[in-house]
């Protein structure tokens, strides 16, 4: 993404309604579709700081892990707290245990990034939220150059894969979104 575009985006998103006095922007879509890349610029646009869905998913827990983040981030940030959060660790490399503790003091506005963070519980207390996707090959492709070193890889990232396809199907994440990226 260009900082032209990214700095267009930002602008839409600055021109928004904070909601209960914040700017949340949600960036969603399966994984290796570009989330990352396209928060990095927004964040550096938007002035924002991010945080991580990767700090609360793991390859075992593919949505449970919400009401931990709607407790301890989305809820304190909307009530003009900080938000402290225990984030995965991902020392094992599957993400089963819980790490260090992060404090994200407020800010007017936070970009969200991950899998799943505009779903459909979340979406009316978002300000602003973006749907990135990018073919499933392509996808793969970038989640196995990432993670081919560890044993299983492949077999995850399919897994994971079909995991995201059913969520966003029954969830309707797509539809919701004020802005899709291909």
């Amino acid at each position: 993404m260009s900082n032209l575009e990214a700095a267009r985006i930002a602008a839409v998103i600055a021109a928004r309604e904070p909601v209960d006095g914040i700017r949340i922007v949600g960036v969603d879509g399966p994984s290796g579709a570009g989330k990352s890349t396209l928060a990095g610029a927004l964040a550096a646009a938007l002035r924002a700081p991010i945080i991580e869905i990767d700090d609360f998913v793991s390859w075992g827990d593919f949505a449970g892990w919400w009401p931990r983040f709607d407790a301890q981030v989305l809820a304190p940030l909307l009530r003009g707290e900080a938000a402290t959060y225990q984030a995965r660790d991902w020392t094992d490399w599957y993400g089963d245990a819980l790490g260090e503790w992060k404090i994200q003091p407020w800010s007017p506005t936070i970009v969200l990034e991950g899998v799943t963070c505009t779903r459909r519980e979340t979406v009316g207390r978002l300000t602003y939220a973006i749907w990135v996707d990018a073919p499933a090959p392509v996808r793969l492709a970038r989640g196995l150059a990432r993670d081919r070193a560890f044993a299983g890889a492949e077999r995850l990232w399919r897994t994971w894969m079909a995991e995201e396809e059913r969520f966003f199907a029954a969830d309707d994440t797509r539809a919701r979104a004020d802005l899709t990226l291909p």
